[in-house]
């Protein structure tokens, strides 16, 4: 069978970040060139590159380098994410045999939500959505989660500078409407949604606290026949406490 295009050059760059990272010592560029058996222009491309980025970190007095703080950065941040969806399941499991509903869990990366893990409800008839997809941060009950957890001030500026975009005849499009429920959330310590985001769709929403890199929220999502207002509301409770032993664990790990 013929592969698709290799992308050599990535390649090349993550051997040599393995090598740098395996050499207690750091690595010169001639050192890198001999060990992997890359010509030194190459190297030098690659690793002026990575330094750039602050991948690499070069000695300026032994040209010797050494990892930099952006991989670090982000292997602890790889961790972290591990570390959540550890605490997290257990009780996203627990969560779904309560409500009998798909439940999510997700990070807020910018303007965006990201899915990191989900349970899965038994129903044939279910909401799915595949690890690492994103949604929009200002749809449904998450992005409401999302919203809330921010200063006042910080909320307000996000929804007058950016468009509310409609994506049902049930979506709040109104700033001020909008800003007006974060209040309420915040009291109440979850958040809904009615058929905002999809028609026919429900959801109930609540913030994870003691996840230090990124917001992080949990949700429950369904059908609104078999997620109608009153099962909402008896599963609010249930979704908020599940938020809060998930935060519990973050907080004091074993």
């Amino acid at each position: 069978m013929k592969k698709g295009y290799q992308a050599p050059i990535v390649k090349k760059a993550f051997r040599i970040l393995k090598a740098v990272a395996n050499n207690n010592q750091g690595m010169r560029i001639s050192d890198i060139s001999s060990q992997l058996d890359i010509s030194k222009s190459t190297v030098h491309g690659i690793t002026a590159a990575l330094e750039e980025q602050g991948v690499l970190k070069r000695d300026s007095i032994t040209k010797r380098y050494v990892i930099g703080l952006t991989l670090i950065e982000l292997g602890k941040m790889a961790n972290g994410r591990i570390d959540l969806i550890k605490a997290a399941r257990p009780h996203m499991e627990e969560l779904m045999e309560q409500c009998q509903e798909t439940v999510f869990l997700g990070l807020r990366n910018g303007n965006k939500i990201v899915i990191v893990d989900s349970v899965e409800s038994p129903k044939n008839f279910k909401i799915t959505s595949p690890i690492g997809t994103s949604i929009p941060l200002l749809a449904g009950s998450a992005g409401k989660v999302f919203l809330s957890q921010m200063k006042p001030e910080e909320a307000k500026n996000f929804l007058f500078s950016n468009t509310l975009a409609r994506f049902t005849s049930r979506t709040l499009t109104s700033p001020e409407a909008y800003f007006n429920q974060l209040e309420q959330i915040r009291k109440k310590g979850y958040a809904t949604d009615e058929e905002e985001y999809i028609s026919g769709v429900c959801a109930i929403a609540a913030p994870i606290t003691g996840y230090v890199n990124y917001p992080a929220a949990l949700w429950v999502v369904g059908f609104k026949d078999s997620l109608d207002r009153t099962k909402m509301e008896n599963h609010s409770q249930r979704v908020k406490t599940a938020a809060k032993k998930i935060s519990t664990n973050l907080e004091t790990p074993v």
